[in-house]
């Protein structure tokens, strides 16, 4: 497939650049993959499309205060984007670099007041950089790191950010973006859908840089995602098997943990638990092992995420969907609204 079948135009003013005043007040459409037709609803009627015995999946990652903006000796801005390990402590980060000027081997970067990085590597905007003295990672991205908003989101990021940009699931730090379909649900929403005998489970996948990367490729199977970082606890593989056994629906939030389930599939339809490194790259024609149902948002054009969603919906009554959603203005990305596909 080539990448411009993924295309399509997008008025700027329909891209989200702040949250819905309360978590939870998105609209929701609800795609019928079987009718090909679609609905237009509030996020909180998603109660009237999940059934008793259905499970959601959800990704629990927390987002880093990942972005550093630092200066050269010669005063130039830098700002690097880490990309994090399991590992908190390691002497060589490995990073995104943008700067003023060329950000060269073995400069030396100030970030606050007494923080210093050197740049060891440098190669087409991503390098290592090692940090002086017994730094602490985590600690010192929670004293000078920023949250690390999309691009398209055109303004810096502010105190509300810390709040929205994570799901009320977070809980293992290590993302330098947020899983965005989580970010609609509200704790009564979950209590609401408990109390309606929907079953609530979490998988780990730390979303890094081969979530959200460009397809810089024109064949689409010429792509290659970067490895991400997951774990599929025994919890969650029990009760997705048992789900399958009852004959209820897998719902996972999210494409990354769409991707996380469908990397560990088992024959039966289940899933292995255990921990490990993917890079699926799910795209037309994929056949889904796993999941019955996906909670997402809407999605860049050219992108993975756009690719798997046409795996799992098809492209051409996907495409009619975000016309639709274009010309009732939905907004767009991660701030943006939510899309049930059953």
């Amino acid at each position: 497939m080539r990448i411009e079948e993924f295309d399509y135009k997008l008025p700027t003013s329909l891209i989200a650049q702040y949250p819905s005043p309360q978590r939870g007040e998105s609209r929701l459409m609800i795609l019928h993959r079987d009718q090909t037709t679609f609905e237009h609803r509030n996020f909180r009627d998603i109660l009237d499309y999940l059934h008793p015995g259905d499970l959601l999946v959800t990704n629990n990652t927390r987002v880093l205060p990942a972005r550093l903006i630092g200066k050269k000796e010669t005063g130039g801005k830098v700002e690097i984007l880490l990309i994090p390990s399991n590992n908190g402590n390691k002497e060589e980060v490995n990073v995104l670099i943008k700067g003023s000027g060329k950000v060269k081997e073995g400069i030396q970067i100030q970030f606050g007041t007494d923080i210093y990085g050197k740049v060891k590597t440098v190669k087409d905007g991503r390098g290592k950089i090692s940090f002086s003295g017994q730094v602490n990672l985590m600690e010192m991205l929670q004293r000078v790191g920023h949250i690390p908003l999309p691009p398209y989101i055109k303004r810096e990021d502010t105190p509300l950010d810390k709040e929205r940009y994570q799901t009320i699931f977070a809980e293992r730090d290590g993302a330098i973006a947020a899983p965005t379909a989580g970010l609609h649900f509200t704790s009564p929403l979950l209590q609401s859908l408990k109390n309606q005998g929907i079953g609530i489970n979490s998988i780990t996948l730390h979303i890094g840089i081969g979530t959200f990367e460009p397809v810089k490729v024109r064949d689409v199977d010429d792509h290659r995602m970067d490895t991400e970082w997951i774990e599929i606890p025994e919890e969650t593989a029990r009760e997705v098997e048992q789900t399958k056994k009852r004959q209820g629906r897998i719902i996972a939030v999210g494409t990354t943990t769409t991707r996380a389930l469908e990397s560990f599939p088992n024959p039966d339809g289940g899933v292995r638990s255990g921990k490990g490194m993917t890079s699926l790259f799910i795209y037309p024609p994929y056949r889904f092992n796993v999941i019955d149902g996906l909670i997402t948002n809407f999605h860049l054009p050219k992108s993975t995420l756009l690719m798997l969603v046409s795996a799992l919906v098809g492209k051409d009554f996907l495409m009619e969907a975000y016309r639709e959603a274009i010309d009732r203005k939905y907004r767009f990305y991660s701030y943006g609204d939510a899309m049930l596909i059953l």
